[in-house]
């Protein structure tokens, strides 16, 4: 028979050895505020500011209008701390201002690599390549 010391002192080890199960989140490049109780009010206006320049670079993308898969196109999307960007939006050269997107998408970049050194953030350094475009029946599309 075990004295109770030992089953407390088991019961300690085993709980500190003990890992929380990682969730779907975990594995983003970089890591969202709110994903962590931790992240400070700050670090989460920062994010939101890098998310409104993202909507607005997707709100000047537009997918429809090229009958052709050679003018459909995917562009970079944002600044993994390792590099790279996080995805790729796709979008139709021939009826999206190109110059309005890709200035407004270097914004992103340049926000998300402030943000990542400002909070020494690190991620996977994988390179993402980008999709296969293609159109169908008007609309580009990712593959």
């Amino acid at each position: 028979m075990r004295s109770p010391i030992v089953t407390i002192a088991i019961s300690v080890a085993v709980a500190a050895c003990t890992r929380a199960p990682l969730n779907s989140e975990d594995t983003s490049a970089t890591p969202r505020p709110g994903s962590n109780a931790t992240a400070s009010a700050s670090q989460q206006s920062d994010w939101a500011a890098i998310e409104k320049l993202e909507q607005q670079a997707k709100g000047i993308t537009k997918a429809s209008g090229c009958s052709s898969s050679s003018d459909c196109r995917a562009a970079a999307v944002g600044s993994r701390a390792c590099g790279g960007p996080r995805y790729y939006v796709t979008y139709c050269a021939r009826s999206t201002d190109s110059a309005a997107l890709y200035s407004k998408l270097d914004e992103v970049a340049a926000a998300e690599k402030a943000y990542n050194a400002k909070y020494q953030l690190v991620s996977t350094c994988e390179f993402r390549m980008p999709p296969t475009v293609e159109s169908e029946g008007g609309v580009c599309t990712a593959k």
